[in-house]
């Protein structure tokens, strides 16, 4: 009698420039962990956003520094620097595919919020990302998932992507109001978690825009 194969270990992958990391995606990756029983997510500060300026962008150890505080209590929230020890130009495609070598035999799950994921066939390498991971996604504050669910549907048809849309209570916040509150003056106390915070203030961080 042969022994049943192990299950597949769950991987959620949820990238991003953490600048910085606050409870918003804090939420986002407890409410996929939750949702979609996996076993952990890896939260991956991007060396340098192929979209996005760098402009204002703390220095990757810092960034890091931050998400791993973010873990403390949390063991199923782990940080990898896979991307700032890449370097370059942080491509999602890049980075799953040495996930997948890393983590052999696991099930990749790329986790992120409605505007990405109605964007995603644009990205770099598209049909490669739809193949090394299930692509996972939720609404924003007053959306529906009309919209979510019928690209899902799309990408499924022209890729054979695997596509899961969650219905998680969304949270409005943002690094760039965390940032502004800050080069203001003003309190993010409950922003964020609080060794962040203080790691934040100790180091003087986002004082200037």
């Amino acid at each position: 009698m042969t022994e049943d194969a192990a299950p597949r270990r769950k991987i959620g992958v949820l990238g991003g420039s953490f600048n910085p990391i606050h409870n918003g995606h804090l939420h986002l990756a407890q409410g996929f962990y939750e949702a979609l029983g996996l076993d952990t997510v890896l939260l991956i500060p991007v060396f340098s956003p192929p979209h996005k300026s760098g402009r204002g962008m703390a220095a990757g150890a810092l960034r890091l520094k931050m998400c791993g505080l973010a873990c403390e209590g949390l063991p199923w929230l782990e940080t990898s620097d896979i991307e700032l020890a890449r370097g370059g130009r942080s491509y999602t495609a890049e980075t799953l595919e040495q996930l997948s070598s890393l983590y052999a035999g696991a099930r990749l799950y790329l986790l992120m919020g409605a505007d990405m994921f109605l964007t995603l066939d644009q990205w770099r390498d598209f049909d490669k990302i739809a193949r090394l991971a299930a692509l996972c996604c939720t609404q924003r504050r007053g959306d529906g998932c009309t919209r979510l669910e019928e690209c899902a549907r799309s990408l499924s048809l022209r890729y054979g992507a695997e596509c899961i849309v969650e219905h998680l209570p969304p949270v409005e916040l943002s690094s760039t109001q965390i940032r502004q509150k800050i080069a203001d003056g003003e309190s993010i106390e409950g922003l964020v978690p609080e060794n962040v915070r203080a790691f934040i203030e100790r180091k003087s961080l986002y004082k200037t825009l």
